[in-house]
């Protein structure tokens, strides 16, 4: 098959999403099939690349960071896609146009679908979603909501990796049928005989509803004789360090790092615990590198985290310094548990193999290819429009 794939955000910039993007493109090529990707352009990131047999398109856009874009930077992703899309269209056939995320990347998939005459499969990721993130997108998810669900509509299948997202979704659309593909992860990323040492790794975009700052305050007071790395940048990162100043525990603040940085690999290696308190959550890609890392976890029982991490972590409440404080003291204090978790986790991460993601992925998009078909030669058998 010939997949169109569509992200505004794509490796190395964007958070979660982005990753997930490129590595099912990789293992759809590993499986035959031919896949395109059309991303935003970044300072001096190349025009066109090829990653992994993934032919990547970048096209013009605003974006002023790697790790955070704003919503007049998503719509010039929009806009500066067309002119490379229409080239792609006049030159190639594609049987599948898969779009990540609803919001801002659905609408350019609808057009280009309409315009291929192919399913569009969209897969939605959190921020695309209402009621996923207030911190950034409240007001914006209240005034687009009306497009919002003529968007889930009109899309011909949704996917979510979480049940979480799912029942999000259809929250606002009873209607919509959402299939449930959980985001997958690289086995062998990260060296497993690297020696753990007294570290608390957390790693994410700095939101206030990551919830970093119970971690930094779990930590003020205790004697814990270790160190505390926190990864990442966002609106939160002056007010964290200013709240860092005051603990006991040293905590050491990394910046944005891109996942191919040796800082960032050596970091998850040698962490014995990680740390993810966040309020709301669909399927971060976070804690399938903690599992991967064999890291013993601590994460809240928020969203979509309990369905990547299973038996293999400890649940806290969210916006719980007290919960997360003793959750720590025993991690700390008992290195069976530390080495039980760790167990756990490399056993966890193997229901996440890329193989095995990308094998159901590649099956909808044969059945949905094959139901176009069916249609195109049938007129009389096609649904009324929704």
């Amino acid at each position: 098959m010939n997949i169109l794939t569509l992200n505004y955000e794509f490796p190395p910039i964007g958070g979660g999403a982005a990753p997930v993007t490129l590595n099912l493109c990789r293992h759809l090529v590993k499986q035959g099939h031919s896949v395109d990707v059309v991303t935003m352009q970044y300072k001096g990131l190349a025009r066109h690349q090829t990653i992994d047999g993934v032919d990547v398109y970048r096209t013009p856009a605003l974006r002023s960071r790697p790790d955070l874009c704003r919503i007049h930077e998503m719509a010039s992703y929009l806009i500066g896609a067309q002119p490379t899309l229409s080239r792609l269209m006049r030159q190639k056939h594609y049987d599948i146009i898969h779009a990540h995320f609803l919001i801002p990347t659905g609408p350019l998939g609808i057009r280009t679908a309409r315009q291929v005459g192919c399913p569009l499969v969209i897969t939605i990721h959190g921020s695309d979603v209402p009621g996923y993130n207030p911190d950034r997108f409240r007001w914006a998810h209240i005034l687009l909501l009306p497009a919002w669900k003529r968007l889930a509509r009109t899309a011909d299948r949704l996917i979510s990796p979480s049940g979480h997202l799912k029942t999000l979704v259809q929250s606002h659309c009873p209607d919509v049928d959402v299939k449930i593909i959980p985001n997958g992860f690289e086995p062998g990323r990260f060296d497993l005989a690297a020696a753990k040492k007294n570290q608390i790794l957390a790693c994410s975009r700095l939101l206030p509803r990551k919830g970093f700052q119970y971690l930094i305050e779990a930590v003020r007071e205790p004697l814990l004789g270790w160190q505390v790395h926190i990864i990442g940048d966002g609106p939160s990162l002056t007010s964290l360090k200013k709240q860092a100043e005051s603990s006991r525990t040293p905590i050491h603040f990394h910046g944005w790092l891109d996942r191919d940085n040796p800082t960032f690999k050596e970091l998850y290696e040698t962490s014995a615990i990680f740390v993810f308190p966040s309020e709301a959550e669909n399927f971060p890609t976070v804690l399938l590198e903690a599992l991967a890392a064999g890291c013993a976890i601590i994460t809240s029982d928020a969203g979509g985290c309990p369905e990547v991490t299973g038996p293999a972590a400890i649940y806290v409440k969210p916006r719980d310094s007290h919960g997360l404080r003793e959750a720590l003291l025993k991690l700390i204090e008992t290195e069976s548990c530390r080495a039980d978790l760790s167990q756990k986790a490399r056993r966890q991460i193997d229901h996440f193999s890329w193989p095995g993601i990308a094998t159901q992925y590649a099956e909808l998009f044969k059945q949905m290819k094959a139901n176009t078909s069916n249609k195109k030669n049938h007129p009389s058998h096609e649904k009324p429009a929704r």
